[in-house]
Parts: structure tokens; C-alpha cells; sequence
């Protein structure tokens, strides 16, 4: 039995690129995984980002991933991003390139 995870992600609008300081002003609600704070979901463009970037993200687990999916699911649907995957394991867990996200 698949348990559907409900996305937690809010849209959140932000004008031009993310400063640092920008990043750090964003609610939880903006980003993928949004305990740890990572991959923000501020535009389509931040979506496909995040959508290439999930295998990289590490010292998460399976039930953060499953709320990652659901959020960027979400992100994708209000931006107008197609996503092919039906599950975060299609994009997996572990690097597929020599520059893991931190």
C-alpha cells in the first residue's frame, strides 16, 4: 500500500535571481525539502533546477524525498513545468555527477 504524500509547497513570487540573503528570507513552504531548506521552488526555471538537481541532495531520507516529489509536483503544476517522472525514485537518490548539491 502507497501512502500519497501532501505537499506542504506554497507559491511564493521573487523577482529576479536568488541572493543568498534572498535564499535565506524564503518561508519553508517555498522550498522542495523544506526542513532542510533546499531547492527552492521560487519559478519554473527553480523547478526544472530542482527537478536536475533531487539526486544530489544528501542527508535526507525516503519520507523527506516523498515530500521533496509531492512539493516539486505541486511547484511544477503552478509554473507550467512537465514532469515525466511519476516518482522521485526515477531521479534517485544518489549522484548520477561528481558535484553533489550540499
Amino acid at each position: 500500500m502507497t501512502t500519497k504524500t501532501k505537499a506542504t509547497w506554497r507559491a511564493h513570487e521573487v523577482d529576479g535571481e536568488l541572493s543568498t540573503a534572498d535564499k535565506n528570507r524564503l518561508p519553508e513552504s517555498v522550498f522542495a525539502f523544506p526542513d532542510k531548506r533546499k531547492l527552492p521552488l521560487t519559478d519554473a526555471d527553480h523547478v526544472r533546477n530542482a527537478l536536475a538537481r533531487f539526486d544530489q541532495v544528501k542527508d535526507v531520507n525516503d519520507d523527506e524525498r516523498d515530500l521533496a516529489f509531492a512539493n516539486l509536483l505541486a511547484a511544477a503544476g503552478h509554473y507550467g513545468v512537465d514532469v515525466a517522472e511519476t516518482g522521485w525514485r526515477q531521479l534517485g537518490r544518489k549522484p548520477h555527477t561528481a558535484n553533489p548539491a550540499h
